[in-house]
């Protein structure tokens, strides 16, 4: 059974107009679903996290600096805590709007890991590039890091798999010497795309070392290069790792329509990815499995993409098409044609060379990967 967390609290993480991580995107999506009859009556309301919550993973003086943005103060300096930027730009109420956010994805950990839920969706969250000291990416707080020092605590081995198109920077940053948080991230090159990070050299320090995986790939890749990189690494890592609850960025932007990225994945890839991590956290988790969005700029796309996540992990029938009601009230709010039906049309190929480039690229990871897993093997077990 499928928990669902959301709050309409979570609309107040909010940068301001033009900005490209906007709440409208929570709004069409949480709409899209009333008009195809999930009850908004059936989500549960989660609870703010604490102070104390955000500083078991960011520096104090980072998180001083955040109540002082909060607060509308400005001041010589704010840039490093990453604030003050186009990217995070300063807003009245940055803290407790973000720590709304981070409390949707605590309270899944929470539930995961004392109430026995398998399945939880968090309708928000996904703030992966946020740092222990430092804001990024249109992220303050990381929510993902609180969420999985509380499944750590619990004793609980975590699987964090990141699928946004964007380098899972913040949340390997965290976790990047430790031996019981795999991170894995599929994402467009660094060299190409922010943060400039995620190479596959990047794998872990000292007793975590094996223990991150990192996937770039060409700009181009569409859906059969992408799923073929998928499953040439992920089931393997796990099934080395062997964890006890997947930890997933479900962001929508490597679609073919986002604006801020370069990938070509089609709606269909996105079912498909959705489908194998379920089967992989039944797999291997018990069916342990929390899940929040995440980057999805297309105002179409996005909402599309997460309506196929949300019945995806309910187990429910994929609607054909996206309810003509809710069309018809979004569509003269929105700067982009909202598209009837729930998929795209069939998928493009990815662009010349791309596939090889990729299947390359993850050739020379797996073989890094395999020498540090047989002989590390305080990190897992082959």
């Amino acid at each position: 059974m499928l928990t669902v967390l959301y709050h309409d609290a979570y609309l107040t993480y909010d940068f301001g107009p033009g900005h490209p991580f906007s709440p409208l995107r929570q709004r069409l999506l949480v709409s899209a679903l009333e008009a195809l009859g999930v009850a908004r009556q059936g989500f549960v309301a989660p609870p703010m996290a604490s102070r104390v919550d955000v500083l078991g993973v960011h520096d104090a003086d980072f998180v001083e600096a955040i109540e002082r943005a909060s607060g509308g103060e400005q001041w010589a300096g704010m840039e490093s805590y990453g604030l003050g930027t186009g990217d995070v730009p300063a807003f009245a109420g940055m803290d407790e709007a973000t720590r709304v956010l981070v409390g949707g994805t605590l309270e899944g950990a929470r539930r995961i890991a004392h109430a026995g839920a398998r399945r939880v969706l968090t309708l928000g969250g996904g703030l992966h590039h946020a740092h222990r000291g430092y804001a990024s990416g249109f992220c303050v707080y990381n929510d993902h890091g609180v969420a999985i020092r509380h499944l750590r605590a619990a004793g609980l081995r975590v699987a964090y798999v990141d699928v946004d198109v964007h380098h899972g920077d913040g949340v390997q940053a965290l976790f990047y010497d430790d031996p019981d948080v795999l991170t894995v991230s599929l994402h467009e090159t660094g060299r190409t795309l922010f943060p400039g990070t995620g190479g596959i050299e990047e794998m872990g320090r000292g007793p975590g070392r094996g223990a991150a995986l990192n996937v770039p790939l060409l700009p181009g890749t569409a859906d059969e290069s992408y799923l073929d990189c998928f499953e040439r690494t992920v089931p393997h890592a796990l099934a080395w790792f062997r964890p006890d609850v997947l930890v997933v960025e479900a962001g929508a932007d490597a679609h073919r329509f986002d604006p801020l990225a370069h990938l070509a994945l089609s709606s269909h890839a996105f079912e498909t990815l959705f489908r194998r991590l379920v089967a992989l956290a039944d797999e291997h988790c018990g069916g342990r499995m929390l899940v929040t969005l995440g980057g999805g700029y297309h105002l179409d796309s996005a909402p599309r993409v997460w309506t196929l996540l949300y019945h995806v992990l309910a187990g429910k029938e994929l609607p054909e098409r996206m309810p003509e009601a809710w069309r018809r009230e979004w569509q003269g709010r929105v700067s982009v044609h909202l598209s009837e039906a729930l998929h795209d049309a069939p998928a493009r190929p990815s662009a010349p060379g791309v596939t090889e480039g990729n299947q390359e690229t993850v050739r020379r990871l797996m073989e890094r990967a395999a020498a540090v897993w047989m002989g590390n093997c305080e990190v897992g077990q082959m």
